[in-house]
């Protein structure tokens, strides 16, 4: 009997895409290797964000390892009070949030802090994944595009008020591209897009004085170099510098000598293109590369409509995340305060990047062989 057990649950064991979960924790190990080399030059706050970051990464792991094998459609089925659960912290963190350069985007427990935009983004991918799964069937594209419409508004709206841009832009960017995978045709599409384009546009005159700055350096790095511009300035520097192999592990420079700000959270990907030059650069783009590479195959294999949109939702979450990232550091978008997933200095984006592709491994276990089709 005990035999039949463990051969039962190895055979669970072994339908994990042990492929994806290879490219995850060679960018965890390339995270921590950038993050030890910060601490060599700052043995108080850069050894501790090593230590902090180190728990956050087994942390994340474990429960990783647990939604591998807790199944999806249960969180589905939960996706509506999980909604409701988020709409009620983010309004919480407004008034009772810590802030912490100028967003409102923290809740203290103690000596630890988490921000729950973090678990907010997730919750939003399921619940998305979870309406429009159920909805396909009753109703049009038409009536489910208005009803996601003011579902999403919502919390988007409560984290413009911390005010976080940049995940409120994630979010949104989600929505798009799942709805648009249920059936939106392109002149629909088109009418939404121009929707969201006036909608980003007058948003200019609500947003705060700094965000426009962010915006107006993105257009002219130089306008002020030592100011509001020098971020991105010393970041394109950094990434320029590193050439071809780099300056080698713990020596860069700019983040060494702390010419590069925020370097172990928002220019993670600046510190380590400076140590290990365009090699460095290349492996992360790569890993990424085979990391969306194996969610695809995941998406296209998945058992239903749920399971696929959550891989798609997950998939487009990191991608932009990453894509902001990375263009912020090269300066070709705007600096957002958004971390680059599993390599960031930030344990709520590192412990709900890491529950989520639990969440697509689960759904990659429960696969079919033939390409699924949607209804």
């Amino acid at each position: 009997m005990e035999l039949v057990y463990c051969i039962f649950a190895m055979n669970k064991f072994v339908k994990i895409d042990w492929a994806m979960f290879v490219s995850v924790f060679l960018l965890l190990g390339l995270g921590l290797l950038a993050l030890y080399g910060l601490s060599l030059g700052d043995q108080n706050a850069g050894a501790v964000n090593f230590k902090k970051q180190l728990v956050s990464c087994c942390l994340g792991i474990v429960l990783m390892f647990f939604l591998a094998y807790y199944d999806y459609r249960v969180l589905g089925s939960y996706s509506t009070k999980m909604y409701f659960g988020i709409s009620i912290l983010l309004a919480l963190v407004i008034f009772f949030g810590k802030t912490v350069r100028g967003t409102t985007g923290w809740i203290g427990l103690g000596t630890l802090r988490f921000q729950p935009v973090e678990i907010v983004k997730l919750v939003m991918v399921i619940f998305l994944a979870s309406f429009l799964s159920q909805k396909k069937t009753q109703l049009s594209i038409a009536v489910r595009t208005i009803a996601s419409i003011i579902l999403v508004f919502i919390p988007v709206f409560l984290i413009l008020r911390q005010p976080d841009f940049g995940s409120a832009a994630i979010i949104v960017g989600v929505w798009a591209v799942m709805l648009s995978v249920c059936g939106l045709d392109r002149k629909n599409l088109a009418v939404l897009f121009f929707i969201f384009f006036i909608s980003a546009a007058s948003g200019w005159l609500l947003i705060k004085d700094y965000q426009k700055e962010r915006i107006l350096n993105f257009v002219d790095p130089g306008r002020n170099p030592r100011g509001s511009g020098y971020n991105a300035i010393q970041s394109m520097v950094a990434v320029g510098s590193g050439q071809l192999f780099g300056k080698g592990f713990g020596h860069g420079s700019q983040s060494q000598l702390n010419f590069l700000p925020e370097k172990h959270t928002d220019f993670i990907f600046a510190v380590i293109s400076e140590e290990m030059g365009f090699f460095g650069s290349a492996i992360i783009f790569i890993l990424f590369g085979f990391l969306f590479y194996r969610m695809k195959e995941t998406a296209r294999l998945a058992r239903d409509n749920l399971g696929y949109l959550i891989t798609v939702g997950v998939m487009t979450m990191i991608f932009l995340q990453m894509f902001i990232n990375i263009g912020m550091n090269v300066g070709i978008m705007p600096v957002a305060g958004v971390p680059l997933p599993l390599l960031s200095y930030g344990g709520s984006s590192l412990v709900v990047t890491l529950a989520a592709l639990g969440i697509v491994q689960n759904i990659y276990s429960k696969r079919t062989k033939d390409i699924r089709q949607l209804d």
